[in-house]
Order: C-alpha cells, then structure tokens, then sequence
C-alpha cells in the first residue's frame, strides 16, 4: 500500500525529526512519565508516534476491505450504524421475577431496545431458591428462578415476538432456555419468531467465571444440543454468546480475552462438526460478548482483529461457504471490574468513554454499567444515566455516522495488527497443548490471566498506573448516592410459590419426564426435546440438575501448583 521510496525518505525524515524537533522540546519540557510507562490497559508499551512505517505492510483488501465486505476488519455491515443503531440491552435483574418484570418495562419505556436477563447465583449453579446450598444468595446479583411459573412471571406483558431478550446462563442453559421456550409457547409466541441470545458458554465458565456444574465434555455436550435444536427450530436465536467478558473481568489483558474466546469459539465449531451439522447451519448464530475497558484505542482495535481473525479462521479453516458465518457479530458490555466504589460518579466517565469505543468498534448490542454496581445492584437512576448514556452517544456525538471512523490511523491499526498476532501466538501454544479443553485442565488459561491480573495489580500499587479516586485525587467524603432496597417479603414470596408449584402440579408426569430425561443423558439423544417437556410439566430447576447429575456427575477444578 506504501512506496518503498517513501517510506525510506519517511524513515530519513522521522530520525530528522528526532534529533531536531523533538530533542529539543524534550530537552525544554520533559514528557510527563518515563518513557517505559506510557503502556495500554495491558501494560503493552505505546510509542511516541506512529507513521506508515508502523503499517508498512498493511494490504487493503487483505487487512481491511470494505465495511460489509471480507475480512470485516471494519464492521459486518456495509452502513454500520447509519443503517440501524445497536441494539440498547441494558443487563437487569435482581430479586423475585416481578421486581424484574417492573424493571424490564420501565427501561423499555425509557428507550431499550433489547432485554437482558441476569440470575441470581442459585440459579447459576443450577439450584431451586429453597435447597440448603442456595441460602442467602437469594435475587443478590440477578433474578430467582426456579420453575417455569418464575419464567412465566417474569415475561407477563413483554411482547416476546417484538423484543429480543439475552440471557447470561451457563451451566443450566439448556435448562433456562427451554424454560423460555415454554413461556414464549404459552403466550402463543411460536419459536420460529423468538429472537435473542442464549450466553451458554460454558469453557469460559471453566476459563474464568467457575460457574460450571457437570464436567467439561458432558458440559459440551450440552451446548452442542442447544446449537443444533435451535438451528432446526429456533431459526432466530443465537444459542452461543461466545464471551470474552468474563476472561477480561478475571483479569486478562485485551489480546488474552480475544485469543481465548475465538478458540473457544473455534472449539463449539468444532465440536457442532463433530455432531455432524453442516458448519453453514449453525456457525451464522454464533455470537460473541466482548469487554469496554479503559483503553480507548486498544479496545477499538481489538474489535477490529477479533472480526479478520474469525473471518479468515471460518473462510479458510473450517471452509464454511455462506458469508454470515464468516461474521463476527458482537454484544459489548462496559467493564464492570474498572468501577470503583470511591467517587462512584466518576464511573459515569468511565462508562461513557468504554461504550463509545464499543460503538466506533461497530457493535452489535450494548450494556452500558451503573454509576453505582461496584457497591450494589443499580439503582433506577442509576440505570436510567447508563441508558442515555447509550442515546446521546446515539444521537448526539455523531461517531455513528460514518462505519469505521479510525481505520486506517496508523496507530489502531498497528494496535489491530499486534493484537492479532499476540491471538495467534496463544492459538498455536494452545495448539500445543492438545487444545482447549487439554489447556484448562492443565490450567494453562488460568495461569496466563492469573499473571496478568498480578501484574496489572502490582502497577497500581506502585503508582505506575493511577485510577482516580483510588490512588490518585482521593477524597473521604461519605457516600451520598441512593442504593437500592429489594422487596424485604421477596424470598418468602418466592419460598411459597415454589412450593404451590409442587403441590398443585401432576406429579406423575414430572416423574415421567424426569425419567426419560435421566436415559436420554445417558445415551446419545438431544436432550432438548426432554428439557422441554420436563420444564412444561414444572418440574424444577433444582430436580432436573439432581437429574443429570446423577449421569453427568459433577467436576471439581484441579489444583495446580
């Protein structure tokens, strides 16, 4: 793309530059740190300028192309957000499944355009609100449920053929899932017209969140049914959100959570082949959850390498012809793990410079951080800031106006180029390994993102990197801001209806099901079908885990040393 000769003279007139321009403003006016710590995020060291030289191998059609056009280094879409904004699915729940009802429509009346459901941690790991092993967990970090009757309350009145939902569920995915299938049949919603997003991602579980139940083969076993029974009657609905968010959150830098979450991605492909699926009928419903972190321009130019990379991996790997699976569409949540508690209005700051780099990196949906969740679950004003935070970015800063307004700056596309050779380099020590599942029971991922959350920690602690608030502009001033109060009756309410739900259903028939559900996990059967009928007939979440527990078994993480 560059004249050899030009970047010769470029060459001759930087060094030019050095020994004149800039020593002498150095020599005047020293730059502000040592030149070792201007560095990313991810304590990557950034250069004091960047020219062509720094691309000089840069191909058009090879690296970048077209908006729209392969390799989708600048979007997936031809008029990116001209054509149609993200999709504004602000992550909700908290509570019994009314409150999270009265929350879901109180954003959509405020301009949501999509739901996202959050669970509470019993519900995560599978268990009903009234079993030992949930006590005191009830509705802390997301919504309870444990029947279909919660499902059913916490979609009353949400018109499920108009609004696409997301759910962040891992283990019992398949389990959840079926439960909003039935809800959906139930208010006469066929399946052919749901929409959403199903996280179901269960290696990062084991990667980096350690919210898994059954071991990892069963466990993917599990994923592969969901890929496939939606692909013959879910048309709509991505049942993987291949997620790299959670990795970030554990403390990865930006080119580990790209690297880790496209080959665990590249493990469902392979593992949906293995199943025999036509890599065409499942891969244009995978989708992918990625971090906003602080770094404007690293988080933008990841993006950009996560899309040529799996472009290029889907196109020549696994030779997949339709061009939708060549996409890599993407939800993007705001990072969680950067909020802090000390001047929590600062997070407000923070939020909006994440979520612009989410949209000028062209994502497909957004979940935009309350000012206050690194004290609690947000708060409606909370919320509502986080929502038209999303709209003024929308409609006021003109960054959606045009598709991929960085590309071709020499410094994001330097940063795009080294963070997909550092993706690279993990694939083939990943490779090395034996794989995916190999590399984390060897505890390979772990320990990568182990270092550098101790790295990342030990810069904060000796000043090098500063957040403000914490060891930089601190204050002690009491908080002032409102937090917010769940229903103090909720659990009672919730104890008691799950126990009507067992006494006034036919409990015959949940035998029956669960019954045949225990031989089909222990065949080779989809268990979809199964799952369905279990949850039509209410049996519990807690007892159909009980259930493939009982065939799966239950893994314990390895202790590595």
């Amino acid at each position: 793309m560059y004249d050899s000769k030009k970047l010769a003279d470029l060459k001759d007139s930087t060094e030019k530059w050095e020994e004149t321009s800039l020593h002498k403003a150095l020599t005047s006016m020293p730059e502000r740190l040592p030149a070792g710590n201007f560095m990313t995020t991810s304590s990557e060291p950034i250069n004091r300028l960047y020219t062509p030289l720094d691309v000089a191998d840069l191909d058009y059609a090879e690296h970048l192309g077209h908006p729209g056009e392969y390799p989708y280094t600048r979007g997936v879409h031809p008029t990116q957000h001209r054509g149609k904004l993200w999709t504004m699915r602000m992550f909700a729940g908290f509570g019994t499944a009314e409150e999270t009802n009265k929350r879901f429509k109180y954003l959509l009346e405020q301009g949501q355009t999509g739901l996202s459901v959050a669970f509470d941690l019993a519900t995560l790991m599978g268990y009903d609100t009234d079993q030992p092993e949930a006590l005191g967990e009830f509705g802390k970090c997301g919504v309870a449920i444990s029947s279909l009757k919660d499902m059913e309350i916490l979609l009353d009145g949400i018109p499920l053929d108009k609004v696409s939902t997301s759910m962040t569920i891992n283990s019992p995915a398949a389990i959840i899932w079926a439960m909003y299938l039935a809800a959906a049949e139930k208010q006469g919603v066929s399946a052919d017209k749901l929409r959403g997003t199903l996280q179901n991602d269960i290696l990062k579980e084991f990667i980096a969140q350690k919210e898994f139940i059954f071991p990892p083969e069963p466990s993917m076993r599990l994923v592969v049914d969901t890929m496939e029974y939606g692909a013959q009657n879910v048309p709509q609905w991505n049942t993987i959100s291949i997620s790299g968010y959670h990795i970030r959150e554990a403390g990865s830098t930006a080119a580990q959570e790209l690297a880790f979450t496209l080959a665990d991605g590249l493990e469902y492909v392979r593992w949906g082949i293995a199943r025999g699926m036509d890599v065409d009928d499942f891969a244009p419903r995978l989708s992918f959850f990625f971090n906003a972190h602080n770094d404007f321009f690293e988080e933008i130019a990841k993006y950009r390498a996560a899309r040529r990379i799996w472009a290029r991996e889907m196109r020549e790997t696994f030779k997949a012809k339709n061009p939708r699976s060549w996409l890599l569409r993407f939800h993007t949540q705001t990072a969680g793990v950067s909020l802090t508690a000390q001047q929590p209005e600062n997070n407000v700051v923070r939020v909006a410079i994440q979520a612009l780099a989410a949209v000028i990196g062209g994502t497909q949906s957004l979940h935009t951080n309350s000012l206050d969740e690194a004290l609690a679950l947000p708060s409606e004003h909370a919320v509502t800031i986080a929502l038209r935070t999303q709209q003024i970015i929308a409609e006021e800063s003109g960054v959606a106006n045009t598709a991929d307004p960085l590309g071709g700056s020499f410094f994001v596309e330097a940063q795009t180029d080294r963070i997909e050779a550092q993706a690279y380099e993990y694939f083939r020590r990943i490779a090395d390994m034996g794989g995916v599942i190999p590399a984390l029971e060897k505890g390979f991922f772990q320990g990568e993102i182990s270092d550098a959350a101790y790295r990342y920690q030990r810069e904060i602690d000796a000043g090098i990197r500063r957040i403000v608030g914490v060891n930089a502009y601190a204050e002690k001033k009491p908080l002032t801001i409102p937090i917010l109060a769940m229903d103090p009756q909720g659990y009672t309410r919730q104890v008691e209806r799950l126990a009507e739900v067992r006494r006034t259903r036919d409990n015959a028939r949940v035998a029956q099901t669960l019954d045949r559900l225990r031989i089909a996990c222990a065949g080779t059967e989809n268990t979809m079908p199964f799952l369905m009928d279990a949850v039509r007939a209410y049996a519990t979440l807690g007892e159909i885990i009980v259930v493939m527990k009982e065939v799966f078994g239950t893994y314990q993480e390895p202790t590595w040393i």
